[in-house]
């Protein structure tokens, strides 16, 4: 399971909260500027080798594509998939201007990458007063302005809107009122909550947990036993509770990401196989944050749950992906052989310096979850 940011407000009241987010975003840029992609399965990445898919359109999402696949795995899916080139520099133009509408409703803009956001609108600059409408005004100005459709969430905490936004995509709205979170939660299969990942809903499985609901009767003491310093999380999610305020100048202190596998590995060529995949997503990440940093860390989940990192500081800031993917491969080799099998891989690059550690393209726990 990702750590999940729980830094709670003191005081948080009701909150008119927004999250917006756009659909297949990368994939979407490239079909609006490339007609002839329309209507077809579109992905944006590497097309061969060690590629890894960076976004995927949901015409090839049909197939089964997801973002952070192997390309080779998302060619075996979907034979007439057509690979792009990612053009960063475009998505980060509709970006500015996606955030500028923001802007013109709230400065409580919280950005978690270049394609969404969380909007406080609990008193928004033109005086509308209702969330809703101004989601609605929000998605309307975005498709007129960018050509591009979003998909968008509206409730009380930051926890609901996000779960609301991913409930009628693409191109829809969803709104989870006062007093409706945790029966809106007890319905959703606890994989939607942020930060469960494949392994921890497979745990929970066996624990007899499948839905909010199932979650929502275990007792604090309970979850505790059972998930540790999760479960303090878990047992606000399950009743829909999130204290979290939109904070629109958040610093971040990294950026990366991690995988978590459908079966643990251990053997050398795999694991290199998959730090090589982990490398290239990370530092597309790294690239579109527009991030400097000197310290890499590897970290290492083993198959008994037990955590172990390795880390190296640079004098100076990493200037390129060879220089990134020396030191983590280094990291990498000095713990081989592993004593025992690992379900989980990341990858971080911190000591962030420069303009870009601002908070303007990462996600709220400054990871890249690559499941």
């Amino acid at each position: 399971m990702a750590e999940v940011d729980e830094d709670d407000d003191d005081a948080p009241g009701l909150r008119k909260i927004i999250h917006v987010d756009m659909d297949a975003f990368f994939a979407s840029v490239e079909q609006r500027d490339n007609p002839e992609l329309r209507g077809k399965p579109v992905a944006v990445g590497g097309p061969g080798g060690r590629g890894v898919v960076a976004a995927a359109s949901y015409e090839a999402r049909v197939f089964g594509v997801r973002s952070a696949m192997p390309s080779v795995t998302a060619r075996r899916l979907c034979p007439e998939l057509i690979f792009r080139k990612g053009r960063f520099d475009a998505y980060r133009e509709v970006s500015r201007q996606i955030r500028a509408i923001f802007r013109h409703h709230t400065e409580l803009v919280e950005p978690l990458s270049l394609d969404e956001a969380y909007l406080d609108v609990t008193e928004d600059k033109l005086g509308i007063g209702s969330a809703t409408r101004i989601a609605e005004l929000i998605r309307q100005e975005i498709r007129a302005r960018t050509q591009l459709t979003a998909s968008a969430g509206v409730s009380y905490n930051k926890f609901l809107a996000k779960l609301a936004s991913d409930q009628n995509k693409p191109d829809g709205l969803c709104v989870i009122r006062p007093g409706e979170g945790a029966q809106f939660v007890a319905g959703l299969p606890v994989r939607r909550f942020h930060g469960v990942g494949p392994r921890g809903a497979e745990k929970m499985a066996k624990l007899g947990i499948e839905t909010g609901a199932d979650l929502a009767v275990r007792d604090i003491q309970w979850l505790r036993a059972n998930f540790g310093s999760f479960a303090d999380y878990l047992y606000r999610a399950a009743r829909g509770i999130d204290l979290r305020p939109v904070r629109a100048h958040r610093i971040r202190k990294s950026v990366g990401g991690e995988r978590t596998f459908s079966e643990d590995i251990s053997s050398g060529p795999a694991l290199r196989e998959t730090l090589e995949q982990i490398i290239d997503i990370v530092w597309g990440s790294i690239e579109r944050a527009e991030a400097k940093g000197r310290t890499v860390t590897l970290k290492l989940k083993y198959t008994d749950f037990q955590l172990m990192s390795r880390a190296r500081t640079v004098a100076a800031p990493i200037a390129s992906q060879a220089e990134f993917s020396a030191i983590a491969r280094e990291l990498l080799d000095e713990v081989l052989p592993l004593p025992l099998p690992i379900r989980l891989m990341g990858l971080t690059l911190s000591k962030l310096e420069g303009d870009g550690v601002a908070a303007e393209a990462a996600r709220p726990d400054a990871q890249l979850s690559l499941l």
